[in-house]
């Protein structure tokens, strides 16, 4: 299976990569002029051939375009803050699970500070998501957006909208996906942080309607909540 990469644009049917992309296909994969890769310009993908690999500058030439992929079903995940390291690895699993966008939140027991800090790690994030979606062959990158506030997610809109809540009494998540369904669907998890939800923040939560699930009776860190979650929803939405 050919590995796919993403570029800015293709123009006149040639796409170029620059910098640390392409010191990464030269040094580390040693690409050549006349191999083939696949390429997306985050709308389209291409069978491509490599023109021309120097050490900064790789340049491709378009082949054919390859046919669209099947429709996923359309997810957000809105993730409170949480220690960086395990952002990161949220993000790139997340990626990889195939998730439209990922949105920051801060909430009322994120760690102080986090919020501030995350606006300069958003380049990170985006590289991190990148680099994701090129090993997972994705046709389309996610969309890392902006660290928000806790109201700002929660008047997103969407076919459903769950909140992943470790109180007793929530329906599990596998039970509130509703039996019909359709891969055109909005789908967005909510997940909280270590220290979980206030009572304040779940009675907004019933006032927005959001509907609070389960992951099952052990408590999970955060970031293994939300890839849990996602799984449940990808899985129960492919196999409609």
């Amino acid at each position: 299976m050919r590995r796919r990469f993403f570029v800015s644009e293709v123009r006149n049917g040639h796409a170029g990569v620059e910098g640390e992309e392409a010191r990464h296909l030269t040094r580390v994969l040693r690409v050549e002029p006349g191999q083939r890769y696949e390429i997306s310009d985050n709308r389209n993908v291409y069978l491509a051939e490599i023109e021309t690999a120097r050490k900064e500058h790789v340049m491709f030439r378009t082949l054919e375009k390859l046919p669209p992929e099947p429709e996923r079903v359309h997810i957000t995940l809105a993730m409170a803050l949480i220690k960086f390291e395990h952002f990161e690895w949220t993000i790139e699993k997340a990626t990889e699970l195939g998730v439209e966008e990922i949105v920051p939140v801060e909430t009322v027991r994120s760690e102080r500070g986090l919020e501030r800090a995350a606006s300069k790690r958003l380049e990170r994030w985006r590289r991190i998501a990148l680099e994701a979606s090129q090993q997972s062959r994705r046709a389309h990158l996610p969309e890392v957006a902006e660290p928000g506030s806790l109201a700002e997610v929660l008047s997103r809109t969407a076919d459903y909208r769950f909140v992943l809540d470790e109180q007793p009494g929530g329906a599990p998540l596998s039970a509130a996906v509703p039996a019909r369904r359709d891969v055109s669907d909005r789908v967005a998890l909510l997940v909280g942080p270590e220290g979980g939800w206030t009572e304040e923040e779940r009675a907004r939560f019933a006032l927005a309607r959001w509907t609070p699930v389960s992951m099952g009776p052990l408590i999970l860190r955060a970031e293994t909540a939300a890839i849990a979650a996602l799984s449940v929803t990808v899985g129960a939405w492919l196999l409609h």
